[in-house]
Order: C-alpha cells, then structure tokens, then sequence
C-alpha cells in the first residue's frame, strides 16, 4: 500500500484551509452524500469552495470530491459544511431503511467484496 501525498503533506496548509476546525459541529454530511452546487464561484470565495462549486455543477459524492481535490475526506467535509451553511449547495443523502420501507435491500456483504476485488484488479 503506498502512502498517498496528501498523507505527507505538510499540516501547514490543512490548517489553513480549515482555519484551524479539526471537525464539523456534526457530521451529518455522509461521504457518499451527493453534492450539488447551488451557485457559481465567487471572486471572494477560498480556493478550494469555488473548485467544489465547480465540481459540483453535477451530483458528486463527497468522497468523490475529497480524491478530486486531494484532500482527506474529514477536511472536505469542513468546506461542504462552509457551503451548506452559506446556502451554497444542496446535499443529497443515501436513502436509510429497509426494503420494507420501499427502499432498496442493502447488498449482501459477498457482493461488496466481489466488487471490491474487482476494482482492486482494475
């Protein structure tokens, strides 16, 4: 397994990005929660909000997000909370329930590993 750059990057600029906020006050935005932008970039925005809003002018999923903009999923949950505050996006979260609630059955665990060793071989 290699260690991907962002692991060895210097703390200096996570901080900066986050202003320092290590967690959201919840963490309700859910990784596979899809995001979509609301709005266009604006010239005062941080960097890294307008490449989400960019981004995000399709549904994409916070982790998604997080392997486009290099960053660890924690630190891109921080900005989409910024954004979500600010009216800026919308956040689409995966259905919760059962099949008895008229939702689709979760997949069987042998299926998911199928699938994760499939894309491992990619």
């Amino acid at each position: 397994m290699t260690q991907r750059d962002v692991d060895s990057e210097a703390p200096d600029r996570l901080f900066l990005i986050t202003g320092g906020r290590h967690q959201a006050q919840d963490n309700e935005i859910d990784p596979v929660a899809l995001v979509v932008s609301e709005c266009e970039p604006s010239a005062n925005m941080q960097s890294e909000h307008a490449q989400i809003l960019r981004i995000c002018r399709h549904p994409t999923a916070a982790v998604e997000l997080s392997a486009d903009l290099n960053l660890p999923v924690s630190v891109t949950r921080l900005l989409l909370r910024d954004l979500l505050d600010r009216g800026a996006i919308t956040v689409r979260h995966p259905p919760v329930g059962t099949a008895n609630a008229g939702q689709a059955p979760h997949p069987a665990p042998e299926t998911l590993k199928q699938v994760l060793d499939a894309l491992q071989r990619l």
